[in-house]
C-alpha cells in the first residue's frame, strides 16, 4: 500500500538521555522520509549528548558513552538534519508528546529556527491507543502480525512505526469511531490532514502539553493553578507569570510559543490603550474673533471686563518721634526795625 501524500512525510525517532524534555540529550536519531512518488530514504546518526547518558537508559536502547564518545554534537549536525527533512511534515510513535518536544529543544539549542507553523504531524501511537491501545511491540504484532527484531534500536523502531501506519490505515478503512461526545466518524484515512486532526485531539500550542488550545481555538494552560484558562486571562490578572514560566524549568519551545502569546497580548493592550485615548471627548475651545478696529476691540473688552477699581492710595504713617509728646519753643520773629513814623503812632495811641 501506498500513503497518499502531498509533501514528503518524516517519520522520526529518537534516543536520549533520558525523558526529560527540557534537561535530556539525543543521543540517536534516525528519520524515514517517505516521498509522494513512493520512494523512501533513511538517515541515522548518532549524537553526542554532552553529558554522561545514565545506566537505566544506555540498559533500554544499548547506547553507552564510549558508542557516541567520537560522535558529533547535534549543534555539528542540526543544519544537515533540518535541510533533509526540509518541508516534510512530521510522523512517529508518542512523536507527539516527546520526539518532537526533545527535537524542537535541540534545534533552539543549536541556533536553528525549525518552523512548526505549517507542518503536519501524525502521531501513530494516538491512532493505536484510541483504536486499540497497545505498546509498539503489540501494535506491530497485532497490525503486521510480526516482532521487532531489534527492539528499542531507532532505526527498527521507526521502520516498525511506519509499517504500523500502513497497517492501520489498512485495517480502519471505512471503520466508525467513537469519540467522547458521542460523535460518530471514520477518520483514519489515507490522508494526512485527516490523520493530524486525529491524532492531536488535544491540539497541543507548544507539545510538551503546558498550553493547549481550547473549542474555541485560544491558547489555555494545561497545568498548574491556572489550568483551563486562558493564557491572555491569565496575563490580564497575573502578569508576573509571565515572567515566572520564563525563568523556570520549561523547556525552550513552549517559552517561545509563550514569548509570542505574551508580545501578541502586549500589543493588543497597547492598541486598546491608543483606542481609548483617541475615544475620549476633548474639550472645545472658542477662538474670539479678531476685532474690526482699535475702538471695536476697546468696546469689546470694556463690555467682557468690569471696569477696574482704582488702586487704593497707600497710607503712610510717620515715624515716632522720641520727643513728640514735649511743648515745642516757639520760634522768635525777626527784629523790625523802628522807625519815626512808628514813634508819632505810638505817641497818639498813649497820649504822650
Amino acid at each position: 500500500m501506498k500513503l497518499n501524500l502531498k509533501r514528503p512525510l518524516a517519520f522520526f525517532d529518537l534516543e536520549t538521555t533520558g525523558v526529560n524534555v527540557g534537561s535530556d540529550r539525543i543521543v540517536e536519531i534516525a528519520i524515514l522520509k517517505a516521498m509522494p512518488d513512493g520512494t523512501e530514504e533513511i538517515k541515522t546518526l548518532k549524537i553526542n549528548p554532552q553529558m554522561p547518558i545514565p545506566l537505566q537508559s544506555s540498559l533500554i536502547h544499548g547506547i553507552y558513552d564510549e558508542d557516541v564518545a567520537t560522535a558529533p554534537t547535534f549543534k555539528d549536525v542540526a543544519q544537515e538534519l533540518a535541510d533533509f527533512i526540509g518541508d516534510a511534515d512530521l510522523a512517529g510513535y508518542n512523536s507527539n508528546r516527546f520526539d518532537i518536544p526533545v527535537l524542537l529543544e535541540e534545534f533552539l539549542r543549536s541556533g536553528v529556527d525549525f518552523e512548526m507553523a505549517d507542518r503536519k504531524f501524525v502521531d501513530v501511537q494516538n491512532i493505536f491507543h484510541q483504536m486499540e491501545q497497545r505498546t509498539l511491540r503489540a501494535a506491530y504484532k497485532f497490525y503486521c502480525n510480526k516482532e521487532i527484531i531489534n527492539a528499542h534500536s531507532a532505526e527498527a523502531d521507526i521502520t516498525a512505526t511506519y509499517h504500523v501506519l500502513l497497517a492501520q490505515i489498512e485495517r480502519y478503512k471505512d471503520v466508525d469511531f467513537e469519540d467522547k461526545q458521542g460523535k460518530i466518524s471514520q477518520p483514519v484515512l489515507n490522508d494526512v490532514d485527516a490523520l493530524h486532526t486525529f491524532t492531536n485531539m488535544n491540539k497541543p500550542v507548544d507539545f510538551a502539553g503546558r498550553m493547549v488550545y481550547n473549542e474555541h481555538n485560544q491558547e489555555t494552560f494545561n497545568f498548574g493553578k491556572h489550568k483551563g484558562k486562558t493564557v491572555e486571562q491569565v496575563f490580564d490578572v497575573e502578569p508576573s507569570y509571565y515572567a515566572w514560566m520564563k525563568q523556570g524549568d520549561f523547556p525552550l519551545y513552549t517559552k517561545k510559543k509563550l514569548e509570542e502569546i505574551w508580545l501578541r497580548w502586549h500589543k493588543k493592550k497597547e492598541l486598546h490603550k491608543v483606542q481609548k485615548q483617541q475615544a475620549a471627548p476633548k474639550a472645545v475651545v472658542e477662538t474670539p474673533k479678531p476685532a474690526e478696529n482699535v475702538q471695536a476691540a476697546a468696546q469689546a473688552t470694556q463690555e467682557v471686563a468690569p471696569a477696574a477699581k482704582p488702586a487704593p492710595k497707600p497710607t503712610f504713617r510717620p515715624k515716632p518721634y522720641p520727643q513728640q509728646n514735649k511743648p515745642q519753643p516757639k520760634k522768635e520773629k525777626p527784629a523790625v526795625e523802628v522807625t519815626n513814623d512808628m514813634l508819632e503812632q505810638l505817641k497818639m495811641k498813649f497820649g504822650k
